[in-house]
């Protein structure tokens, strides 16, 4: 049985900009097969991501993005959206 697809916008505090943040995300979400976007919110000196995939998927790509040198994730916040059946790719916003 296919595991259930859901919607989460990810809000990742700590040094996550200037680091290559987004770039790893991206990277992170084409391994694991995760669709969605993420972009800096400058006031906040947070990174925002929606991701779409299985729950095991979004904590695998997180997972990876936490390992990379330079990053400091301090917390995380999470809450759900309703998924995107026409979504088919990930990318960076506003670079």
């Amino acid at each position: 049985m296919p595991e259930e697809i859901v919607r989460r916008r990810i809000v990742f505090y700590g040094s996550v900009q200037g680091v290559g943040f987004r770039y790893r995300a991206y990277y992170a979400a084409m391994d694991t097969g995760v669709t969605g976007w993420v972009r800096n919110d400058d006031q906040e000196d947070t990174v925002t991501m929606e991701a779409q995939g299985s729950t095991e998927q979004i904590h695998r790509m997180i997972y990876m993005i936490q390992q990379g040198r330079y990053v400091s994730v301090e917390d995380i916040r999470l809450r759900p959206l309703p998924v995107d059946p026409d979504e088919r790719s990930f990318k960076v916003v506003g670079y």
